[in-house]
């Protein structure tokens, strides 16, 4: 069952402000079960440096997956933030989301995210910083909403994330982040002649970074796709008849 601590549940917990918040956090049920997955995510480090990603998302990123340690910065689409989680929490890793109230439960498990892996802090207030250290400690994945957080915050949590071998994603921009997955949406389909539901969206997705990452690549890809989730984009019939015509 996912761990939703949103304002009317955490009531407890925000009442008692003078209370550590490391204290806090272990005191709330979904988070105190994703702090007891450290001793594993400790195993898992020496197992295994990258977590799994969807393929669609695979080529985007130099190591096909989410290094330990690493932090990424995505612009454009909540859905590819939920997206990178969906393959490491369905392979079992645990992940958590602070600071984004309005993401949506229903969305995140039609792109695949297993919501029983999944600890949500929407509201964390000033004690952002000590909710997603806390966090970086036991889980494998932090994404976190960049708006307010300080520069200098920032890169205390980025060596925070590199030195417990977390992930720590971001929704908007990262000082200093290893990887940026810039989104640029297209057109849905499904509403043809003016009625219908909407099916898939087209979208461009370009990866950049430091290191192995340093030359930007691209690739156009369904978000979602037919089935909810992330897929990589087809070219159209029409063109690919034209083409063969040609």
């Amino acid at each position: 069952m996912t761990a939703v601590l949103d304002t009317q549940a955490a009531r407890p917990v925000l009442d008692a402000i003078a209370e550590p918040p490391a204290a806090r956090l272990a005191a709330l049920p979904g988070v105190s079960t994703a702090s007891r997955v450290a001793d594993r995510a400790e195993r898992a480090r020496t197992a295994g440096r990258v977590l799994p990603v969807v393929p669609a998302l695979a080529g985007l990123l130099p190591a096909a997956g989410l290094r330990r340690g690493s932090t990424v910065a995505v612009h454009g689409a909540a859905a590819l933030l939920t997206a990178l989680l969906a393959e490491a929490t369905a392979a079992g890793s645990w992940a958590a989301v602070v600071g984004l109230p309005s993401l949506g439960l229903a969305a995140a498990a039609e792109s695949g995210v297993d919501l029983g892996r999944l600890a949500l802090v929407p509201r964390p207030g000033a004690d952002f910083p000590a909710v997603v250290a806390a966090l970086l400690d036991g889980v494998d994945i932090v994404a976190v909403h960049s708006d307010t957080v300080q520069p200098a915050v920032a890169r205390r949590l980025s060596a925070r994330a590199r030195h417990r071998g977390a992930v720590l994603v971001s929704s908007g921009p990262w000082p200093s982040a290893d990887i940026v997955l810039s989104c640029r949406p297209g057109e849905w389909t499904g509403l043809e002649s003016g009625a219908g539901h909407l099916a898939e969206r087209r979208v461009v997705v370009q990866a950049r970074g430091r290191g192995a990452a340093v030359r930007p690549v691209s690739a156009e890809l369904l978000l979602p796709g037919p089935s909810g989730s992330v897929s990589l984009a087809t070219a159209n019939t029409d063109d690919t008849e034209a083409e063969a015509a040609g």
